[in-house]
């Protein structure tokens, strides 16, 4: 209806998942970069997560169109099936035949032997079989137990399915429950799609404006737009309802340009809520009623703990310092540290972590990540020059390592690093970690330490781990293959004896380094890709005995 006033071609924010409004900030494109990944990963799971709205089918559907060539895909739009009817709509979505011999209706058994042979077949004519379940979180127990034994079928080099599970932050929870371990093993790959900064939230719309066919000046004026990011909180599909029927408003004023009165005035009539809850009052008016709140808060808390300890009047005038009248959080997580200054992993029960632990003092962890790269040095026992150990290392042979992986790859790494979770207000938290074992993970904080559940930890993190390491002489940065000088002299030397394969005696060819480089990989449970990049260099490291701390285990 406002197209031809505000001189637009298409509609600027229809909620449909077009991928040609995709808005490619960092994360949607580090999102788009790990579906891609998955695929190319040799099977088992991708995981994509985000709030509602968040964009993550608009980045599948972005996706869909530059999945490699010779692939076929299975898209699952309902995942609330049962066992029998998700298999059903799988082979369905792949168009493979079943059939079921005798009386009654199809089996599992029936439908898993059809997309078995599918497999099979499909990848002895190199191509590669995608299944896409959206909305993933819907899936019950049962189901998710069953996708993962499809993803039993495998060659040498690679699984035969390649599953990606799109879902909501409670999918997360789901796969971190100890009877889930076994599938959570499986994910290659994983991302959370966070919210819009406001920054974001300014070029998501002037993008959208500009596919639509806008040519004029921006039709929003900077106080609206800061509006619009406070009231959608930077999640995409808010924000697309609330411009559009900003712009409808303002078309129906017969308003270029849309101020804040109209912005306030279109979320009145969108969200279905109160409108205090989605227009929040004035800067002014909410440090004022912030500053009663705390203030009436801080008295009542006081009184209370008055009444209950009489004594406390007496301590705190006897001796000298402030004290805090509101009673003392008591999460699970610090009662456990306060058990022990500096436990031993695994000496005392796991217990387990909880986003609101992240928020207390002492921290388990670190706000800013420089200074967790220090206190991982101090674990390194590396010096840290001018407050950079990643400045100072590569003169110690030593070089930073950032990744996207697994607890159960942390766990073949064997080396102590830090992990990025995330706490209620989703503001990152660097956590060291020291030990890793079955029943718990041991989080360090100078001379504190924690013994956490992994269950706990995987629901807070996304995957996000970083460490360092000793790369090999002359190594360049890139993966090390033949012809590479004293790298690839030193990387043939060590796999030698690793991999059964003679390293002397003749020029050192491509064909020969890379079927050394692939034994070592299949053998260790890596992608076996014949490149030896930072990871399968750090279990050479390890395999070969060179000396780096390692993660402390149950004793």
């Amino acid at each position: 209806m406002y197209r031809a006033f505000f001189q637009l071609q298409h509609d600027p924010f229809s909620i449909a998942p077009d991928p040609r409004y995709l808005f490619m900030s960092e994360q949607h494109r580090e999102a788009l970069a790990h579906l891609l990944y998955g695929v190319a990963g040799g099977g088992g799971f991708v995981l994509l997560t985000g709030e509602i709205g968040a964009g993550k089918t608009t980045v599948c559907r972005c996706f869909l169109e530059q999945i490699p060539r010779r692939s076929n895909v299975a898209y699952i739009f309902n995942p609330k099936q049962t066992v029998e009817e998700l298999l059903k709509s799988v082979c369905d979505e792949f168009r493979i035949p079943y059939r079921h011999d005798g009386p009654g209706v199809p089996t599992v058994k029936d439908f898993v032997d059809a997309l078995n042979e599918f497999l099979l077949r499909t990848h002895a004519v190199g191509q590669n079989n995608v299944l896409i379940i959206d909305e993933a979180q819907n899936l019950s127990l049962d189901v998710l137990e069953q996708l993962r034994l499809l993803t039993n079928l495998e060659t040498n080099e690679r699984k035969l399915l390649q599953i990606i599970l799109i879902g909501q932050p409670e999918l997360r929870s789901m796969l971190a429950q100890p009877k889930m371990e076994q599938l959570a093993q499986r994910i290659i790959a994983r991302f959370h799609l966070k919210a819009l900064s406001r920054a974001d939230t300014l070029r998501y719309i002037d993008h959208r404006l500009t596919v639509a066919g806008l040519s004029a000046e921006l039709p929003f004026s900077r106080s609206a737009l800061k509006r619009v990011h406070a009231i959608s909180r930077g999640v995409p599909r808010r924000i697309n309802l609330l411009c559009d029927r900003a712009l409808l408003g303002a078309y129906a004023l017969r308003k270029a340009r849309v101020d804040r009165g109209v912005v306030d005035k279109a979320a009145r009539e969108v969200f279905v809520t109160t409108v205090a809850a989605v227009v929040p009052p004035s800067p002014q008016k909410r440090v004022a009623l912030v500053g009663i709140g705390v203030l009436a808060s801080a008295l009542l808390v006081g009184a209370i703990a008055l009444a209950l300890d009489p004594g406390l009047r007496q301590r705190a005038l006897g001796n000298g310092n402030t004290v805090n009248l509101a009673p003392e959080p008591t999460p699970t997580l610090q009662r456990s540290a306060s058990q022990s200054n500096a436990p031993a992993a695994g000496s005392a029960a796991p217990v387990e972590l909880t986003a609101a632990d992240l928020a207390t003092t002492p921290l388990p962890g670190h706000r800013d990540e420089p200074s967790a790269w220090r206190a991982l040095a101090t674990l390194w026992k590396l010096p840290t020059a001018n407050g950079d150990p990643c400045g100072a290392g590569p003169g110690q042979s030593i070089q930073c390592f950032k990744t996207t992986t697994t607890l159960t790859l942390i766990r073949q790494l064997d080396r102590p690093g830090f992990l990025t979770l995330y706490d209620e207000a989703d503001r990152p938290v660097y956590v060291l970690l020291a030990g890793l074992s079955d029943h718990g993970a041991h989080l360090r904080l100078g001379e504190a330490s924690w013994t956490v559940t992994v269950a706990s930890l995987a629901r807070l993190w996304r995957g996000e781990f970083a460490t360092f390491w000793r790369p090999p002489p002359g190594y360049a940065g890139t993966p090390v293959e033949a012809g590479a000088g004293a790298a690839a002299d030193w990387l043939a030397t060590r796999l030698a004896p690793l991999t059964g394969i003679p390293a002397a005696g003749r020029p050192m060819r491509d064909s020969d380094l890379k079927a050394m480089i692939v034994a070592f990989q299949t053998a260790q449970g890596l992608k076996a890709d014949g490149l030896a990049g930072p990871m399968t260099l750090m279990q050479v490291n390890r395999a070969s005995g060179i000396e780096e701390p390692r993660l402390t285990s149950d004793r």
